[in-house]
């Protein structure tokens, strides 16, 4: 038993949780964290974002050495080194978790280590593998324990041939070809990492377009880029089986696939099969139902404007509640749910998180999408800017894609930016900065832009909604 009593217990130190709990502490709190793994980072610094952008900055270098470099006078012959690289996912994860480790420490959080349950109003129990358990007291309960990867029923997941994402980081070697289920961000972009490596991919994908959620012109255009990097999809298809067959000394997994709305099924064979059909709240072993905390039917916990459950004192934030199940908006919930709890005034704006796809071209967005702003009945004008037309994009041979600028007819604000190119991760944010602020597109257009950068393609997408660039 632990005679220790905190103000803020956190269960789940991914980028939600570890960041409530550090902010907490800074605003005078006795805080605990609750960890299942050895190490803190969650999903997304252990086996998510950190490590797939590892692998995707990795492989895009490979593939440029050697398909890039000699159109810009460099002659070499690169040789793929997968336990190097691999090395090197596995040094940024080390040192990543080994940072939170040490802010822990810096803000002088307590850390358990263990499966944590809410006992009790006010208690977590914590066992540990080897069974001990240790009983925490505390004012208010935080349930940040993130996600877990969807699955297709009937098709089991052994990270080994039929991976998630965990396993897609670990293959020990590249597959020769490789089914991808899903069209999403997860899939695209391990998808994109193999087939830089020298995999054969095939995207198979329920709907009738890539990237849902995304601007419908982006998705469009952005998958002819992909599929002119060597990437097939089968789109308005599902896979209804996954069976492995032996041949010989060798294995085939045969993937059947079924167009969505009836018709001749298709049988490929692969060895690999990535599943990337989404993620799940992590909720199980929570002892949730016991306490009354109430869900929703996508087995979300339901939390009022101030993140607080249907149980007074245990709040849950990040990808356990609604919303998109991004590292970034869990880290936002964090700090405005600490804040609440010090009695100031936290708040996220939810139409302002920003989406990234790590791909090549990235492809990154903020606000409203065209499709949405139809469908809504609002009087907008658009303008475009292709990277073609963008000096710098010209100099470092990297030309495909485009900014889009969508703004408000009568008010001129801007409602939504949305690019398709190179470091359009990066770009977004001076978007997100100006809608914050209420800007319009005129503010944009007038702001001064570096020469030659590739954030002048944003100030003129900002002149072309009203039909005033200058360099197309």
């Amino acid at each position: 038993m632990s005679d220790q009593e905190f103000d803020l217990t956190v269960i789940g130190t991914g980028p939600g949780g570890y960041v409530c709990a550090i902010r907490a502490s800074q605003l005078g709190m006795k805080v605990a964290v609750v960890e299942k793994r050895s190490t803190h980072g969650g999903t997304c610094l252990n086996v998510g974002c950190i490590p797939s952008k590892a692998l995707l900055h990795a492989s895009e270098l490979f593939d440029e050495a050697n398909h890039g470099m000699k159109k810009l006078g460099i002659k070499v012959k690169p040789e793929l080194d997968l336990p190097t690289m691999m090395k090197h996912k596995t040094d940024t994860i080390n040192g990543n978790v080994s940072g939170i480790e040490y802010l822990f420490k810096k803000n002088k959080i307590t850390s358990f280590t263990g499966l944590g349950k809410v006992v009790g109003k006010g208690e977590v129990l914590v066992t540990d593998e080897k069974g001990k358990t240790t009983t925490i007291k505390t004012k208010n309960i935080c349930i940040a324990t993130g996600s877990d990867v969807a699955q297709i029923p009937g098709v089991e997941i052994d990270e080994k041939t039929v991976v998630s994402s965990t396993g897609a980081l670990e293959l020990d070697k590249v597959p020769d070809h490789m089914v991808v289920v899903g069209a999403g961000v997860i899939g695209l972009e391990l998808g994109s990492v193999w087939r830089r490596l020298g995999s054969k991919v095939t995207v198979v994908e329920f709907l009738d377009r890539i990237l849902p959620g995304m601007d419908s012109e982006v998705a469009t255009q952005f998958q002819k880029m992909l599929k002119k990097q060597g990437i097939e999809f089968k789109l308005g298809s599902k896979v209804t089986s996954v069976e492995e067959k032996k041949s010989g000394s060798k294995s085939i997994t045969k993937v059947t696939v079924e167009p969505r709305d009836g018709g001749e099924a298709e049988v490929i064979e692969t060895n690999a099969v990535l599943v990337a059909i989404g993620r799940v709240p992590f909720t199980e072993g929570l002892g949730l139902e016991e306490a009354g905390v109430a869900k929703d039917n996508r087995g979300r916990i339901t939390v009022d404007e101030k993140y607080q459950t249907s149980v007074e004192g245990i709040y849950a934030i990040g990808d356990v509640i609604e919303g998109p199940m991004l590292a970034h908006k869990a880290e936002e919930e964090g700090v405005a749910l600490a804040e609440n709890l010090a009695g100031q005034a936290g708040h996220v704006n939810y139409g302002l998180i920003p989406g990234v796809v790590y791909t090549y071209p990235e492809v990154a967005t903020v606000g409203k999408t065209e499709d949405q702003l139809k469908e809504e009945g609002v009087d907008y004008v658009s303008g475009k800017f292709p990277f073609m037309a963008n000096g710098r994009a010209k100099a470092n041979n990297q030309t495909d894609g485009f900014v889009k600028v969508l703004a408000d007819k009568k008010t001129d604000r801007v409602l939504g930016v949305h690019i398709v190119g190179p470091m359009a991760g990066e770009m977004i944010g001076e978007a997100t900065v100006l809608m914050e602020f209420g800007g319009s597109a005129e503010d944009l257009a007038r702001t001064c832009h570096a020469h030659p950068t590739l954030t002048e393609a944003i100030k003129e997408a900002a002149l072309a909604t009203d039909k005033r660039t200058i360099h197309i």
